[in-house]
């Protein structure tokens, strides 16, 4: 259907786990207190519009985000709901796709098309092998905003 994605990773990119009060404590214990209560880092209004911009010419929107780098399989789903919560609340309707893998992944084996990575990590950037990648200051630049 899609043969061009725009991903986005969630924290640190769209979403501020680290701003979240303890959030290394409240992981290393199982907690996904952190995930519920992160605040975007971008303007939510003006991505939700470039999305919906961008969909209208036929371009398709994708997340791909790690899960916590340790924790039981149950911690490990209740991350994916909550991280999935989280984006129908600030990004109701806007992504194609969902990828929620485990931390560490390469973000390139989960992408199904070809397409523009945004992600504050380095590393993940210089792996994808997918089309271009972007550091999450890059967004709004690199839709036209």
């Amino acid at each position: 259907m899609y043969n061009f994605t725009f991903y986005f990773d969630m924290d640190g990119t769209i979403a501020d786990l680290y701003g979240v009060e303890n959030w290394l404590e409240d992981l290393i214990n199982e907690n996904v207190r952190p995930y519920a209560e992160a605040e975007p880092l971008v303007d939510c209004e003006k991505l939700i519009n470039l999305i919906a911009s961008w969909k209208e010419k036929g371009f398709s929107f994708g997340i791909i985000s790690w899960t916590s780098k340790n924790g039981s399989p149950e911690y490990v789903k209740e991350i994916r709901k909550t991280k999935k919560e989280w984006l129908e609340r600030f990004f109701p309707n806007c992504f194609n796709e969902i990828h929620i893998v485990k931390y560490g992944t390469p973000k390139y084996r989960v992408a199904k098309n070809f397409g523009y990575l945004f992600d504050d990590e380095n590393r993940n950037r210089e792996k994808w092998n997918k089309g271009k990648s972007f550091s999450e200051k890059e967004i709004f630049n690199v839709l036209g905003w």
